[in-house]
């Protein structure tokens, strides 16, 4: 009505995950497992991935008994031949994977002087191009189903930096960034998302060494503005906007949760 004035529209932001599904790398532990239970809590079916059968399982089993629903997938990324094949067998069994979560990684700490060139091809290809060529079948087969889908991808802080005695990963890392752009780029008009997260310092089984440390352990917390180690749960919020219907016009970027560390000197 005329001099009536109009009602402030609230919107809501979506994060619900329901009806979707997610395949994340790497999720037996650490913060792939806590990305997994998040999304199975947003409503999201997970598969578990992972090379080893019994954690793969023991995982799949955690997730049930909390009333989700989770399927296991023991594959090593780093059989790039057969992955093809392995994803194929995914989308006819449990359906067409809506999410991507690129986890999996291992870490070098040597120099380039001191690894060899053996260790450097293995954490270029489990790091970088096992993360290239499933995103590559994901996205296609996304694609091919005419449905939004979303790829996110861990990165790193140490992806943009440099570090005495730590040579290669970073290299992978970088390389990861190159990755989510060029999807973002490439499928983006499909309606295909391409994000990553660069996660700091995270008190993961993998880290437990250098957390435990009694010299280098405090000098991460140190250099923190929020002077501690992170939870893996400490993720999740990051990885379920992305996946979410909340972030459907993020597309190419790369989310810092490092608590502020990359910023200080």
């Amino acid at each position: 009505m005329p001099g009536r004035p109009e009602k402030a529209m609230t919107i809501q932001p979506d994060f619900s995950l329901h009806g979707r599904l997610a395949l994340i790398t790497g999720s037996t532990q650490g913060l792939g497992f806590a990305i997994a239970q998040a999304y199975a809590a947003a409503g999201a079916k997970v598969i578990i991935n992972g090379r080893n059968e019994t954690r793969v399982l023991n995982a799949v089993e955690q997730l049930a008994r909390q009333g989700f629903t989770a399927y296991p997938l023991v594959m090593d990324v780093a059989g790039l031949h057969e992955m093809q094949d392995r994803y194929a067998q995914v989308c006819t069994q449990w359906g067409t994977p809506d999410i991507l979560v690129n986890n999996v990684g291992i870490r070098l700490r040597k120099s380039m002087a001191d690894a060899t060139l053996e260790e450097i091809v293995e954490l270029i290809n489990v790091d970088l191009v096992a993360a290239i060529q499933l995103s590559r079948l994901a996205a296609q087969a996304m694609a091919e189903q005419a449905r939004p889908g979303r790829i996110i991808t861990m990165t790193s802080i140490a992806g943009g930096l440099a570090r005495l005695g730590d040579a290669v990963y970073p290299i992978a890392k970088q390389g990861l960034t190159g990755l989510i752009r060029a999807l973002a780029v490439e499928y983006g008009p499909r309606q295909i998302t391409s994000n990553g997260i660069a996660p700091g310092s995270f008190a993961t089984e993998t880290n437990r060494a250098l957390a435990e440390d009694p010299v280098r352990g405090p000098v991460v917390i140190g250099r923190n503005p929020l002077a501690r180690w992170a939870q893996p749960h400490e993720i999740t919020g990051a990885a379920v906007f992305l996946a979410s219907p909340a972030a459907s016009y993020v597309n190419g970027h790369v989310l810092v949760v490092d608590g502020g560390f990359s910023i200080t000197f």
